[in-house]
């Protein structure tokens, strides 16, 4: 038999956005909110619970079967998270043909969520073993279509309920994001041991990653890094990135119309291109860390943030209002594609997935932290100021862990190089 003939890594990286931008859709979940509130007569809290629920089991099955990942590969591991999703999405249908609001925890929720776990870790683990040259822009091309999805899914949800109903709109996409994601999962693979990019020589590829200065900071299994104190400062900081970004995502539209006195279609419209920013700023951050490094980049999201959170509450300009709030979605989706990379820079690559989906748990912590603080604050003093402030504040806690890891980079860097200095 000849050699295998090596996939093309690019492809690899399409077939990740595959499957994120049919997980994605979970940021969609509030287009069905108003069609099941009129059709069952739950509350809006009791509905938006389901997307709660998934992203708690986003982030469990992230911490919980990124092992599996690891283990099994990309491609099996693609297809459980496809088979999870598939039976969610239809589940949903049926608990909704039949009135059930607590099978629609279970299926959207509870299964569904376990689907976005797997799905979100398997294909980013893969790519930052693709492109070892350019480790930011490959995960924040998968992570984009994470990012982009409700763009997409949202006015084609909001279509198909209109036309076919609230059931079959879950059947319909159930069936469609199983044979993308089935499909997308059939081709991803890891790449050959020595895998080498084009424009790039198995020294330069070795040296990159062993350099004492530059390199990967160690190679740790995923049970090695949760001992130190790196993992726990990257999981702090995206922790605080996110609670505060998904807050921002959950109360938009109703703080726009309160602060900056926008209309209620002006903020429908700023939310749609908030999806905009959250995907380029995923893509974007992402790329720019490959140059200035993931230290520099998270520094710089916590002193853009601290700025946009303190003005947030006293500006009463629309566009000035919107402008804070873009850089702040911005930097909500490029936290998320630049830790990756980030793991990747100090645990290495030897158990990437398992040590992202441990890192995920910040994710899940953070979902159902971040809009209950900023809903309970303001139905208690009727404006969200307090709120804004108490962030601002949790970001400034941010930029001091982003600055004392780098202490702790320099220090394990110098202890690296140490050996090969006679010192006395």
């Amino acid at each position: 038999m000849g050699e295998k003939k090596l996939k093309n890594r690019w492809l690899i990286a399409v077939a990740a956005v595959g499957i994120h931008i049919s997980i994605g859709s979970v940021y969609s979940w509030s287009v069905f909110s108003n069609p099941l509130n009129e059709k069952h007569g739950w509350s809006s809290s009791d509905i938006a619970l389901t997307f709660s629920i998934a992203i708690l089991f986003l982030g469990l099955a992230a911490a919980f079967m990124g092992h599996f990942v690891e283990k099994h590969g990309p491609r099996k591991s693609g297809i459980v998270s496809t088979i999870c999703f598939g039976i969610g999405m239809i589940g949903a249908g049926f608990a909704d043909s039949i009135g059930n609001l607590y099978l629609l925890y279970f299926f959207y929720g509870a299964l569904g969520g376990i689907g976005l776990g797997i799905g979100y870790i398997t294909p980013v683990s893969t790519l930052v073993k693709w492109f070892p040259d350019r480790r930011g822009l490959a995960t924040g091309l998968a992570i984009m279509g994470f990012g982009f999805a409700s763009l997409i899914a949202s006015p084609v949800i909001e279509m198909l309920i209109n036309n076919i109903g609230i059931s079959n709109t879950f059947f319909l996409l159930g069936a469609i994001y199983f044979v993308l994601m089935f499909s997308s999962s059939l081709y991803l693979a890891p790449p050959p041991k020595d895998f080498v990019p084009k424009g790039m020589t198995l020294e330069e590829k070795k040296e990159k990653e062993n350099n004492k200065s530059t390199g990967d900071l160690a190679q740790l299994t995923a049970n090695e890094a949760v001992k130190t104190v790196r993992f726990w400062a990257l999981w702090i900081m995206l922790f605080i990135n996110v609670t505060c970004g998904i807050a921002i995502i959950a109360v938009a539209s109703p703080m726009a119309q309160d602060i900056a006195g926008m209309t209620a279609g002006a903020a429908a419209l700023m939310v749609g291109i908030m999806g905009l920013f959250n995907g380029f700023g995923r893509l974007g951050w992402a790329s720019i860390s490959d140059y200035i490094g993931r230290p520099n980049v998270y520094t710089t999201f916590f002193v853009l943030q601290i700025a946009a959170f303190v003005l947030l509450p006293n500006v009463t300009n629309a566009i000035i209002f919107q402008i804070l709030i873009f850089v702040i979605l911005s930097c909500y989706g490029g936290g998320f594609a630049s830790i990756p990379a980030y793991i990747g820079d100090l645990f290495g690559t030897k158990q990437l997935g398992a040590i992202h989906g441990y890192i995920l748990t910040a994710w899940a912590a953070a979902g159902l932290v971040g809009p209950s603080v900023v809903t309970r604050i303001e139905e208690a003093t009727n404006s969200y100021a307090l709120t804004m402030y108490i962030f601002t504040g949790a970001f400034v806690v941010a930029l001091i862990v982003s600055l004392l890891i780098r202490v702790n980079i320099k220090k394990i860097r110098e202890e690296n190089t140490q050996p090969a200095e006679a010192t006395s």
